[in-house]
């Protein structure tokens, strides 16, 4: 198959990339860069990884939420650019489980090695796989008793909710919760908590061990099938893990600086590097530095000529 080829590109000149600098300090995870907000009542995503971090750290994390590794694969909300995905569909190699370039080098891997090094994620504990389809199963099962224990953790209603439980009756854990696991099963709504995810949300008790699940697994393989399946199904659910994977492992191809060290000098996880493709009000980039600085270079590693500055769609409505 030929590589993709752009149009021939607009005279317009790039944006100068702005002064975006993070400041060295303890909190320099906290700073104004990487700071988030949250939708529908749920805590920023950096804000509420650190906090769990902490807690860990503190030893006040009583259901063991940080040891289960749940909040390191929640990654942040991100600005939607479809055409990437759908390019990266048609770069993608199955058989190496990799984005190619036009001359057949690999831009990115989307295996679960990938995944844990951006991640800056290491363990010796024993991993137990995730499977949609146990998870289902045991959501079915789901007895009395486990249904009053999802109440009376995650609900400040006296009264016994079954499910599917609706987000308005959980409390500012459960929606948290409800939020990380969703994110990483690819489900697109959280409004109704079904049985699949309630099923996860039950192996967090006080003073017990949780499950450690291989969520890097799980993430990997759903990624291959949404590709390879992309222009047939046209859905999905995991664009915020291929802009980390660009960023990570072609990052020196960017016009903006990174912060890929915490205030110590240690290497720290790829959420932290920078907030460019971070979806929220008060981020310092512009959508169109977003699309000049971040799109704009991405897309030109997948193509055998520079992409427009302008679509074809862009000058028609202009």
């Amino acid at each position: 198959m030929d590589p993709p080829v752009a149009p021939v590109a607009l005279n317009i000149a790039p944006l100068n990339a702005p002064q975006r600098e993070l400041e060295w300090k303890a909190l320099a995870d906290m700073d104004y860069q990487i700071y988030e907000e949250s939708l529908m009542s749920s805590k920023f995503h950096i804000y509420l990884l650190n906090e769990l971090r902490d807690q860990h750290k503190a030893g006040t994390d009583i259901l063991g939420i940080w040891d289960s590794f749940l909040p390191i694969f929640r990654l942040p909300q991100v600005l939607q650019f479809p055409e990437l995905i759908h390019l990266c569909a048609q770069c993608y190699d199955p058989t190496q489980r990799a984005v190619l370039d036009p001359t057949g080098a690999v831009v990115f891997y989307i295996t679960p090695e990938a995944i844990r090094e951006m991640l800056y994620f290491k363990t010796k504990k024993k991993l137990v796989p995730l499977s949609l389809g146990d998870l289902i199963r045991k959501g079915a099962k789901l007895t009395d008793a486990q249904i009053t224990k999802l109440n009376q953790l995650y609900t400040d209603s006296d009264t016994i909710h079954r499910p599917p439980f609706h987000r308005v009756y959980l409390n500012q854990l459960g929606r948290d919760l409800v939020d990380m696991i969703s994110s990483i099963l690819g489900y697109l709504s959280t409004e109704f908590v079904d049985e699949t995810v309630l099923s996860i949300m039950l192996m967090f008790s006080p003073g017990k061990p949780p499950i450690c699940y291989d969520y890097a697994t799980y993430i990997s393989n759903k990624i291959h099938e949404q590709l390879i399946n992309l222009a047939r199904e046209r859905v999905f659910r995991y664009t915020s893990y291929i802009y980390h994977l660009i960023l990570y492992h072609q990052h020196e191809k960017f016009p903006f600086q990174v912060k890929d060290l915490d205030a110590q000098g240690n290497p720290r996880s790829v959420v932290y590097w920078s907030s460019i493709f971070h979806y929220r009000s008060t981020n310092p980039y512009t959508y169109c530095e977003f699309i000049d600085l971040f799109i704009y270079p991405a897309v030109s590693l997948l193509l055998s000529s520079p992409p427009p500055r302008l679509t074809d769609e862009m000058q028609r409505i202009l």
